[in-house]
């Protein structure tokens, strides 16, 4: 067995793996306020999400291939013929998945819900940078740098105004009747933001492993993504999410704010509706986090801005601001060192 055929299994292993961690580190997002506000026992609100984020990995593909072809240019690997130029392109993929891996750990370790689609994105760029190949600039700015600036506001801003007219319809109804209901709501919204997560997260993987089988010569730019690989991204981020990650659960249902159910149900739905409009129509690769954690601070917004802990909120932006820089770091580093002691 050549070693490019080896690499190109260990890629789509680790990227698996890579979509496991995924499922666990960001499976807070889409039930954390509902478990606080007791819409879900945490147990069956992780079964809820695992199925959501399944179904939701197969419902597109726009955003898997914005990785696959649009981060860095793999498309010389596509037509070599020897073994150790495809082995090189598949040391870029796999130095750039073990780089968004090690920042993923380390942000879960310390309970900060820190983006993993920016973490993948920065350690494909990080590889490429140390492996002197071409890394998109302008698909890095319009898909992932102005998204990331303009979805958390546009989650901030949305679930702020929202809110407000939620709390000026409810002025005059029955509290705890009202609050009833919103619970019951919050079922099917944090339902619909587990399958926004599935959209936007397992697509990435996909699009990491098709760019792997581009790099090995297995498949064209050109080539729909094969039904294999939607499967193993789809059913190891829904793994992942059952697994749950509870310590980022308790940052984002309650140190951000404290949730009520009125609260959980606007910010799951405005999230929600982000995740739909950039996986369809923008084709940009998200964060999902980024985008749950500013409509949960838009909500809180609307008592008053003292209630929003922003030292909290503080601490969760700067994981975002070092999460691009930091991954591409990491994966540089782990590319150099493939392939020095691999010396292709």
């Amino acid at each position: 067995m050549d070693i490019s055929l080896l690499l190109v299994v260990l890629v789509v292993v680790i990227a698996v793996v890579f979509d496991f961690t995924n499922g666990f580190h960001d499976a807070a997002n889409a039930i954390a306020t509902a478990i606080s506000t007791r819409a879900w026992a945490p147990r069956t609100a992780l079964a809820m999400a695992a199925v959501m984020n399944l179904v939701g990995s197969l419902l597109g593909t726009e955003v898997a291939k914005t990785i696959g072809s649009g981060i860095i240019d793999m498309s010389g690997y596509a037509t070599a013929v020897s073994h150790a130029e495809r082995a090189h392109g598949l040391l870029i993929i796999l130095g750039g998945l073990i780089g968004a891996i090690c920042w993923n750990i380390i942000t879960w370790y310390f309970g900060l819900p820190s983006s993993s689609s920016h973490a993948l994105i920065g350690g494909l760029a990080g590889a490429g940078l140390a492996a002197g190949v071409t890394v998109n600039w302008s698909t890095i700015t319009s898909h992932v740098l102005i998204p990331m600036v303009v979805s958390p506001l546009i989650g901030f801003t949305f679930a702020y105004v929202l809110m407000s007219l939620v709390m000026m319809f409810m002025k005059n109804l029955a509290y705890r009747r009202t609050m009833r209901k919103f619970r019951v709501g919050q079922k099917f919204s944090s339902a619909a933001l587990a399958l926004g997560h599935g959209l936007q997260d397992a697509q990435k993987t996909m699009g990491v492993i098709f760019i792997a089988l581009v790099a090995s010569g297995h498949v064209d730019l050109d080539d729909p993504i094969p039904l294999w690989v939607k499967f193993a991204a789809a059913i190891a981020i829904a793994a992942g999410t059952f697994v749950g990650g509870f310590r980022i659960m308790k940052t984002l249902g309650s140190r951000v704010i404290h949730v009520n159910p009125a609260n959980g149900f606007v910010s799951e739905t405005v999230a929600a509706g982000v995740l739909y409009f950039t996986a369809f129509i923008w084709h940009a690769p998200i964060s999902t986090t980024h985008t749950v954690t500013t409509a949960i601070m838009g909500v809180g917004a609307t008592r008053r801005l003292s209630a929003v802990r922003w030292g909290t909120a503080g601490n969760i932006v700067v994981a975002w601001v070092l999460t691009l820089p930091a991954a591409a770091v990491v994966a540089a580093a782990v590319y150099s060192l493939l392939e020095f002691l691999l010396r292709i």
